[in-house]
């Protein structure tokens, strides 16, 4: 069992260097095409954030293990919100001033439920992955016009280009970044799959229980990282910012791909878990729509319903 759990601390460092490697050369060359830093913010860095639940899915689903591909998605959706969220939150109280982040969040619920219409049926098709795709090339398309006709304030402004800063190093260094980071994401999904299931095997869990706790906290681990940052310096639009993009992300492009390159079967995901995925979405619409506002209270709130689905699951499994 220690040899697993060392693939999965060897995976998750891999796939955390990946994902850094990718969000400084991307981001990189997204500022110097012209890109400005909020739409590379809004876009790149959320994308790249999710890149580890990209490696992991992939790889489950090339060895054929479809609950650990969805499970990571589902679980890691469910960490962005109560997990990250609600610590930010706990460190310091967050106001959420960018108006793209009130437009963004109907749209995830709107994607969060197509989610649970398509595994109703048990599984995500190769077509409904293209859906996911389209969808997620109108959401880009749409999300980037928004971003440049929105007069945001000064301090959201400043805050996306604190966490885009442009780099002057070669542009031929920015691509190397990017081939590396992507070699070290698939060596990473690899080594933390191939734990993930070892580990399974050996508790005698489903891997989907694996996916949705173990898996999903370590390829949440660079959200939680950022966002904290982020809380901790005040910038409260980056914080929620990275996780509603991320989550978007993981749907529409992690699954998208995902099922494109092999239709997914839902297995040991149950509907329980995708409730509870679109309940956490569903959270954030009075606190973010309506208040614009998550508080120390809603914080512990969000905590506290994170913890308590992780003991549901450990008892039902």
């Amino acid at each position: 069992m220690l040899l697993f759990i060392g693939f999965m601390l060897l995976g998750f460092v891999f796939l955390y260097a990946g994902g850094e490697a990718l969000v400084r050369g991307a981001g990189n060359i997204a500022l110097r095409s012209g890109m400005s830093p909020f739409i590379v913010g809004m876009t790149i860095v959320a994308f790249a954030t999710s890149s580890p639940e990209l490696a992991v899915s992939m790889q489950g689903a090339f060895v054929g293990v479809d609950d650990l591909a969805i499970g990571n998605v589902v679980g890691s959706n469910i960490a962005n919100i109560g997990l990250v969220l609600g610590i930010c939150a706990l460190i310091r109280p967050m106001q959420v001033q960018a108006r793209i982040l009130r437009l963004d969040l109907p749209w995830l619920i709107f994607v969060s439920l197509l989610l649970v219409a398509f595994l109703n049926d048990g599984r995500i098709s190769r077509p409904a992955g293209l859906v996911f795709l389209v969808g997620l090339g109108v959401f880009l398309f749409w999300n980037i016009q928004v971003a440049r006709r929105e007069i945001e304030t000064e301090q959201v402004r400043l805050e996306f280009e604190s966490a885009a800063p442009r780099n002057e190093r070669s542009s031929a260094m920015d691509w190397l970044l990017i081939l590396a980071g992507l070699v070290a994401l698939v060596l990473g999904g690899w080594a933390f799959v191939h734990g993930g299931v070892g580990l399974a095997t050996s508790l005698g869990v489903s891997p989907a229980l694996i996916a949705l706790t173990v898996i999903a906290i370590g390829t949440s681990l660079p959200e939680l990282a950022t966002s904290i940052v982020a809380a901790i310096k005040g910038n409260a639009d980056i914080a929620v910012g990275n996780v509603v993009g991320s989550n978007f992300f993981n749907i529409l492009a992690v699954l998208g791909l995902t099922a494109v390159f092999h239709p997914l079967d839902r297995g040991g995901i149950t509907m329980i878990d995708l409730v509870t995925m679109l309940l956490f979405a569903m959270v954030l619409v009075p606190l973010i729509l309506t208040r614009n506002r998550i508080g120390r209270f809603e914080g512990f709130g969000l905590v506290v319903g994170y913890i308590g689905y992780m003991a549901w699951l450990a008892k039902a499994g």
